[in-house]
């Protein structure tokens, strides 16, 4: 196998646990609502946008661990790695805060991955064109919901009003990641398998802006400062306590089994 075959192939193993690990991370941050939710009806709802993310996740891991090929599977990816090496968008890690807040974070994470895999739902490789397909009906179900709720807070009462605009201006400083591109990204678009961001940039920013207009809230600065790196392993102190929660079992018995 050439050198140029094996870098296409680690580039799209690292794509698929890119998007993998967001969902993952994100899963686990809805699932903290199981129980805690406002009212039973949205206590369901977010259960199972979590179980969707999860199950997105675990896709992609699965096939990760095809392309890889040395045996390791879903649950490897998901219980046997450091924090530092997990690539999921920081915005995904941030403690579950109040309601406000994961509907706005919700909302905005489903946003761009509605964009995104309008582009990947045409990807030359069938099996993740099939997986992208699949998981693009549940993330239209997310963004439609998060944004709902954007609009009945933001245009609600004054506390409800506050308490989503404060959750998008601590939100802000995060979002600049999404657009963020590399060298994992440029081959994956060579070879059709990825998505250009900066291609639906200005349309996903002109849905933010109606969305803000239309429930009341003001955007905040685009052009304030954007963390970055957490594509190359760099997060908050918050993964850390997280990977602490959802790997503590499986590492405590690494051989169990369901029989």
């Amino acid at each position: 196998m050439s050198t140029e075959t094996l870098t296409k192939n680690d580039a799209f193993i690292t794509y698929l646990l890119r998007l993998a690990d967001d969902r993952l991370i994100l899963g686990q941050r809805m699932a903290e609502w199981c129980g805690h939710g406002p009212v039973l009806e949205e206590d369901l709802a977010m259960a199972n946008m979590s179980l969707d993310l999860i199950g997105h996740a675990s896709a992609l891991y699965t096939y990760a661990s095809e392309l890889e090929g040395s045996g390791l599977d879903d649950d490897y990816f998901a219980y046997f790695r450091d924090d530092y090496e997990f690539t999921n968008l920081q915005l995904c890690e941030l403690p579950k805060g109040d309601f406000a807040f994961t509907m706005a974070r919700q909302f905005l994470f489903s946003s761009f991955s509605y964009f995104q895999y309008q582009i990947l739902k045409n990807a030359t490789d069938e099996q993740f064109k099939g997986m992208i397909n699949k998981h693009l009906k549940e993330i239209k179900y997310h963004l439609r919901h998060s944004r709902d709720w954007v609009l009945r807070l933001g245009d609600g009462t004054e506390e409800s009003h506050k308490r989503i605009q404060d959750a998008f201006d601590e939100l802000w400083m995060y979002i600049g990641e999404f657009f963020h591109s590399d060298e994992i990204d440029e081959i994956m678009l060579r070879e059709g398998n990825g998505a250009d961001l900066s291609s639906f940039k200005d349309e996903w920013k002109t849905m933010i802006e109606e969305t803000f207009k239309e429930a009341t809230l003001t955007v905040p600065d685009w052009d304030q400062f954007m963390m970055t790196g957490s594509r190359k392993g760099m997060h908050t102190e918050h993964l850390g306590h997280i990977l602490t929660q959802l790997q503590f079992l499986r590492r405590s018995h690494p051989d169990a089994d369901w029989k």
